[in-house]
């Protein structure tokens, strides 16, 4: 790609898309780029010295734009009427998925891959930061905004990266990892996948492509072959699999941290200490932790990373923290992922009221998971359901919020419009308050967070 001076992104303003215009700009290519809407990271953007627009629009395309000095690169989100895409296509242009591109840049590095339906921002980012901490050459691609550097990019490495291996179109097929985990391989995107033995086909696949399963680290219960990374209250010697397992151990809560150890066949590291609620983020960092330690990271390098990692934005981000009223905001769009915020709330605060606020994502994910995402919500307190943030997709018919929200058991629920939302919480008294969903619920919470202050 050294060809290329300018790098051109349809849909720059996505999580992932937009760490690679970042990594770009950070090696001396002009990148530009359209957005269907303006958010905090396209402003980020700009403000680092990126042009992006927001109207799909031929004279949007600056004149110094040539097929021999530009590669362009798109997101499938994409519909394929954009004009500007099209333009690209018509006239020639080199075109990559954002997969492909991040499949190159990675082939001649030493490439950590972070794989799995859950859990994959949040233990490629911990990875990250313990390697960049660790002063290794590195630059990990992250898809969410890492609290420690206000960015989805670390470092700015030669050598090493640390990539998520997204499932979603197979994209993780692309990739040429050295060392790979895979953390969970629930069944989602059905849309493209059909159904849950052809997602797990392609985890496969994707396993087959680390030749040394000693640098394949896999959740226990997972059909794979590789060293096993597990939570655990069971103090018996590992013994299973290759022989090689990372077991945490002891795990106990002390002045709101975790505090854990973790055994191996070699040694027992202990005390370690971590900040992020929830288990199911114990398992994320055990995971980071097994990887780190296998490349060669010191125990106390890794213990000194664990213990200053704030977290991502919106992977139980707390918005506001008091004895009276916790905000929380989290990513979670998977039944999986709901029960897990459930349990991390459940743990912490076990006798207050908590609300759970939830926006569904994707008419076709909504259909697929309709029992587990009603099960999953009807745990919480209280439930506000919004409409179903579409992304990419069209409406399918009978697929709505209102039946969603007649599945759900909880008599305490309501379906509202973003509109109605701010009232709605202030007049609930929960005293946790949980924002959830991938869809542009996200850019709600803030005004909702300043309202909730004043109260």
């Amino acid at each position: 790609m050294n060809e290329f001076k300018n790098i051109f992104f349809i849909g720059i303003g996505g999580i992932g898309m937009s760490a690679l215009a970042r990594y770009f700009h950070s090696v001396g290519k002009s990148v530009y780029g359209y957005d269907r809407t303006q958010t905090e990271l396209t402003k980020e953007l700009e403000k680092t010295g990126m042009s992006v627009h927001y109207t799909d629009d031929l004279n949007n395309i600056p004149s110094g734009i040539t097929k021999e000095n530009t590669l362009v690169v798109v997101t499938p989100a994409v519909p394929k009427s954009h004009l500007e895409w099209n333009y690209f296509i018509d006239n020639g242009f080199e075109i990559k998925k954002r997969s492909e591109v991040l499949g190159l840049i990675t082939k001649d590095t030493y490439c950590f891959a972070v794989a799995g339906t859950h859990g994959k921002t949040t233990t490629s980012g911990i990875l990250g930061h313990i390697l960049h901490q660790s002063g290794v050459d590195v630059t990990a691609f992250v898809g969410g905004i890492v609290e420690n550097y206000y960015s989805n990019l670390i470092g700015n490495g030669k050598t090493v990266t640390v990539v998520e291996a997204d499932e979603f179109d197979r994209s993780f097929l692309r990739l040429y990892p050295d060392m790979a985990c895979i953390t969970s391989m629930d069944a989602d995107h059905l849309d493209i996948y059909g159904d849950k033995s052809h997602i797990e086909e392609s985890f496969i696949e994707f396993a087959d492509k680390i030749q040394d399963k000693s640098k394949l680290f896999i959740s226990k219960g997972l059909p794979l072959e590789g060293v096993q990374v597990e939570i655990s209250d069971n103090e018996a010697p590992p013994s299973e699999g290759l022989g090689r397992i990372f077991r945490g151990l002891n795990v106990r809560i002390e002045n709101g941290a975790y505090v854990f150890d973790v055994k191996t066949k070699e040694e027992t590291i202990k005390d370690i200490r971590f900040h992020l609620p929830g288990k199911h983020n114990l398992s994320n960092a055990l995971m980071a932790l097994s990887m780190a330690k296998t490349y060669g990271i010191s125990n106390e390098n890794i213990r000194k990373a664990l213990g200053n990692f704030k977290g991502i934005e919106r992977r139980f981000s707390y918005k506001i923290k008091t004895d009276n009223l916790v905000l929380i905001d989290d990513y979670a769009h998977h039944p999986t992922e709901i029960n897990a915020v459930y349990n991390a709330v459940k743990e912490l605060y076990p006798n207050k009221k908590n609300l759970a606020v939830f926006q569904p994502h994707l008419f076709s994910r909504t259909r697929d998971f309709l029992d587990g995402f009603a099960a999953s919500l009807s745990q919480f307190d209280e439930v506000i359901l919004l409409d179903i943030y579409p992304a990419r997709e069209l409406p399918i018919e009978g697929i709505t919020s209102e039946l969603l929200l007649s599945k759900i058991s909880n008599p305490n629920k309501k379906l509202v419009s973003k509109q109605e939302l701010e009232n709605e919480v202030l007049s609930s008294d929960a005293q946790i308050i949980t924002i959830v969903g991938a869809g542009d619920i996200g850019q709600l919470v803030n005004s909702l967070a300043e309202v909730l202050r004043r109260k």
